[in-house]
């Protein structure tokens, strides 16, 4: 039985393979993975992103330096201005015609108005939000020279399934599909998520594989596709009956599909059906990738057996993946996670000194680790090391950060670095304003949380969970 294999196609087996389970029990033979902890989607994922809309925000900021889509933004804007006017009476209709009879209308521009209507959701406005979405992609459908895309087709469901209004979606996919155009994994993603009964997810899984209108690009065949829109929503039981079918259909998986049964069934804790597949994996000479070895460390990290993922560590740097940045920060934070701060640290020491250098995602993670087991002083030691390489915290950096200094009582600290990253262009995220005021609520600093809670408001952010704050009131 062989588990990491180079080339196994081209090269004969060599007795230098290593057998999977030397990895995976200790000294006594006694299975390692039996605690079935959080697998990240990122360890397996590789750079295919089917959850990412095709207009995401940042890319779109990345590239509004050029005027040519600083002027859609603001035309943008424009649009939604007036389609928040709407109200009984108002010809929405003619002020959008005469506002926009010099606007040329592209699949950008309505993308970027419905991505408005979708950030402005909450819980009050659903019904609103859902108006205005249909009234807009309506009215903008009626453009002489514009046609809707699967991406603005996409967005529009999204709203609706963010507003609730299940029937409207489905009947905007029917849509979607009579007017040609394909069915694709983000609206597979969007369409899983309406699903509450195991049976209607199956039914929607079998609807996908009959259609010959699936565009399960760029993934291998639609198995993969739609089982990686599976992992991402945890759907793992539901992932164990798609590869059923899909090894029924003759199918055959490749390293992308074992990397999201191999979670999957670690996950469930199928732990002897988690083994078989790496075994598979040999049998079939599927070379385990960059994502295969980050759930194995995952799996060794969690167990708490530092020196198995050493092992593997030092099997991964004779092979076509030595470890990587990812490696280390994986295996670090599993072992945080079982409690063992002293492996995590030699671990990110050897990780140094094999030339890897530390991100922000590696020192958060360790940051992290040290504020969960109480030692402050180290988590502030490896914040000010990760400032003085030139690594600048992010705002899960800062949130554990801040957590760590209210614990210990350190309130005006806390306070400092929130205003710190304020400072610094880092939005605080609402867990950062969680933590904080309730903190500061619990050590009677109800003032001092109040003006926290008013600040995040007047800075319009995250005003629809203003409620969670309990006796919230505008001063």
């Amino acid at each position: 039985m062989v588990l990491f294999l180079l080339r196994l196609s081209r090269r004969p087996f060599s007795p230098r393979f290593q057998n999977p389970r030397r990895f995976f029990t200790d000294n006594g033979g006694n299975d390692v993975t039996s605690d079935s902890g959080s697998v990240r989607p990122e360890c397996f994922l590789g750079d295919v992103h089917p959850l990412e809309d095709e207009y995401d925000e940042q890319r779109f900021q990345f590239t509004s330096r050029r005027q040519f889509f600083t002027q859609i933004r603001s035309q943008a804007d424009h649009i939604f201005q007036i389609l928040q006017d709407d109200a009984p009476g108002v010809d929405f209709k003619s002020l959008l015609e005469a506002s926009t009879s010099n606007i040329q209308f592209s699949a950008r521009l309505v993308h970027e108005v419905l991505f408005r209507i979708l950030k402005s959701v909450n819980g009050g406005n659903k019904p609103r939000c859902a108006r205005l979405a249909y009234k807009f992609f309506t009215w903008s459908s009626e453009r002489k020279t514009y046609n809707h895309t699967s991406s603005t087709y996409n967005l529009t469901i999204k709203i609706f399934s963010e507003c609730a209004e299940l029937k409207a979606m489905w009947r905007l996919v029917d849509e979607m599909i009579g007017n040609g155009l394909p069915l694709t994994p983000r609206a597979f993603t969007l369409l899983i998520c309406t699903c509450g009964q195991a049976g209607m997810r199956r039914n929607l899984v079998i609807r996908y594989l009959k259609s010959k209108d699936f565009n399960f690009r760029p993934y291998k065949n639609s198995f993969n596709a739609i089982l990686h829109s599976l992992v991402i929503l945890n759907q793992y039981q539901l992932i164990e009956w798609v590869y059923k079918k899909m090894v029924e259909d003759n199918h055959h998986p490749d390293i992308l599909t074992y990397n999201i049964i191999l979670c999957a069934k670690f996950r469930l804790n199928k732990l002897n059906e988690f083994h078989q597949l790496l075994d598979q994996m040999n049998e079939n000479g599927v070379t385990p990738d960059l994502h295969t070895y980050n759930i194995l460390l995952h799996v060794l990290g969690k167990g708490d057996k530092p020196l198995a993922a050493l092992n593997l560590l030092n099997y991964m740097a004779n092979t076509d993946c030595p470890p990587q940045v990812i490696h280390f920060t994986t295996l670090i934070d599993g072992l945080s996670r079982a409690g063992n701060l002293d492996a995590c640290k030699y671990f990110f020491d050897a990780m140094v000194e094999k030339g890897c250098v530390p991100d922000v995602v590696c020192y958060t993670v360790l940051i992290t680790g040290y504020v969960v087991a109480d030692e402050l002083q180290k988590a502030r030691d490896m914040f000010d090391e990760m400032i003085k390489k030139g690594q600048l915290p992010n705002v899960f950096t800062y949130n554990s950060m801040i957590r760590g200094l209210c614990l210990e009582g350190e309130f005006d600290e806390a306070y400092s670095l929130f205003s710190e990253m304020e400072a610094k262009g880092c939005t605080p995220n609402f867990s950062v304003y969680n933590t904080l005021v309730g903190r500061l609520r619990s050590a009677g600093m109800v003032s001092l949380a109040q003006k926290i809670i008013n600040q995040m408001a007047e800075n319009g952010q995250y005003v629809h969970l203003l409620a969670r704050f309990r006796g919230y009131r505008r001063l």
